[in-house]
Formats: structure tokens, C-alpha cells, sequence
């Protein structure tokens, strides 16, 4: 897999134009836990553990604290309708989101009003946006979306204030992620056709290798598997998805 390590220049288009029609599309069903974003709503929990346990060891906050984002600025990055960025403004976050999509952010913004929750949302690339001064960035399941992933990788970067944390998720390249993730999870209905494109997920090595030639850090990977017993849940496999933290070096 060859991937560029570009710094992002202003205005460059990260994501494809068919990625966000494909998921604006999706947009009106995003909340229904068994429509066709369900896979993330199972997901999510996951993540959300995930990213708990990254702000508590980063900023040493206490695990039992209610709001321990309260007074920082956190950036979800593709957020979609809003699975993430709702969560993270309930742990106290001054949250902004952006998506390629505008239908996601038009359902996103509803969604946020209905619930009372005050979300800074905004359609459109995260390089023409050029969002910065974020204590907290979060890219979940998008870098295998992007074309130009170095230049991606670059914006998250710049979005990030001095001591800062980034945290990022996505598909692994394996022959078990191309076998359970893209050709079971679609024929299944699982996902929706189109959803993912195995040769677009990024191994550890290179998400390491991205993320250095941006001047971050990152953590060691962690696992987010399935089993018939636990379902989705965080993991030393890193087989199907994993997830990891960053900061600048």
C-alpha cells in the first residue's frame, strides 16, 4: 500500500467525493440503532471506553469524575449525525464537529438541539477548515475513508494544541478484516454495501509511520475484536480494528 506523507496544504481535499454522498445518504437513519449505522452503534461503547481510559491516563484525571473534559476543547473529526461528539460534550468538552457530508451535519445539529446539548458543528474537509487549538482530537473509523492520508494526518496535527492528545481508530489491513469486516459484514446487511474498501485500511505500521511524519507520537495499538460471547470489545487481537493515542513529539 503506497501512502503519501505530505503535510497538508490549505484547502486539500482529504476525503472522496463518493465517501461523504455515500454516508450523507445515510444520514437520516444515523440514530437508529438498528437501521443501517447499527454496527456503530454497537461500536460505540467501545470507543467511548477506549477514549475514557486515553483522557484519564493522559491528563490524570480521576475515572470516577463526571466531566473530566470540562473546559476543554474537543474536535470529532468525520463525526457524522453524532454518536461521538453527544458523549463527548456530556463528559463536560467544548465540542466541535465536522463531517464532508452536510446531510450528517444537518441531522447532527437536530439531533444535538433536541437533546440540549450545545455542538459547534460544521460541514466540510478538516483541511478547509483548518480547525486548531484542540485538547482533545478524535478520528474514529475515517482515515480508511481518506485518499490522502498523510495529508490528513497532517490537519489532525495542526488541530492539536501543545500537549494535546489525539485518538484515532480504524480497520486493520488483514485477510481476516477483509474477510469479516467488508465481505461478511455486507453480504450480511450488516453494514451497507460500499461501506468500507479493504485496500484502503491502514496497518499499525504505517498508521506509525503517517503519524511520525506528521511530528506525533503514537501509542501502542490497542485491539478492538469480536467474539460470540463479549461482542465487540477492546482487545490485544488487532486482527479486525484497533485503536491508538498520539501526541507531538
Amino acid at each position: 500500500m503506497n501512502i503519501a506523507t505530505t503535510a497538508a496544504s490549505p484547502g486539500r481535499e482529504t476525503i472522496r467525493p463518493e465517501e461523504a454522498t455515500h454516508f450523507g445518504a445515510l444520514a437520516a437513519d444515523w440514530w437508529d440503532p438498528k437501521g443501517s449505522s447499527a454496527m456503530l452503534h454497537r461500536l460505540n461503547p467501545v470507543r467511548l471506553a477506549f477514549v475514557r481510559e486515553a483522557i484519564d491516563a493522559h491528563s490524570a484525571t480521576d475515572p470516577r469524575a463526571i466531566k473530566p473534559l470540562m473546559g476543554r476543547r474537543a474536535l470529532d473529526v468525520g463525526c457524522g449525525a453524532g454518536l461521538l461528539a453527544e458523549p463527548l460534550a456530556r463528559l463536560g468538552a467544548d465540542v466541535t464537529g465536522i463531517d464532508a457530508a452536510p446531510e450528517n451535519i444537518a441531522v447532527a445539529s437536530a439531533h444535538a438541539a433536541a437533546m440540549g446539548l450545545d455542538i459547534d458543528y460544521r460541514a466540510g474537509e478538516i483541511g478547509q477548515i483548518a480547525p486548531v487549538g484542540f485538547d482533545l482530537v478524535c478520528a474514529m473509523e475515517v482515515i480508511e475513508h481518506v485518499s490522502h492520508k498523510g495529508a490528513f494526518a497532517s490537519a489532525l496535527a495542526t488541530a492539536l494544541a501543545p500537549g494535546g492528545l489525539l485518538v484515532l481508530s480504524t480497520p486493520n489491513r488483514t485477510s481476516r478484516s477483509r474477510l469479516l469486516l467488508v465481505e461478511a459484514a455486507e453480504r450480511l446487511g450488516q453494514v451497507p454495501r460500499g461501506t468500507h474498501h479493504w485496500d484502503d485500511f491502514v496497518t499499525p505500521e504505517e498508521l506509525c509511520e503517517l503519524l511520525a511524519a506528521a511530528g506525533l507520537t503514537m501509542s501502542r495499538p490497542r485491539g478492538i475484536g469480536w467474539s460470540p460471547l463479549k461482542g465487540l470489545h477492546l482487545s490485544d487481537d488487532l486482527a479486525l480494528n484497533y485503536a491508538v493515542t498520539a501526541t507531538k513529539a
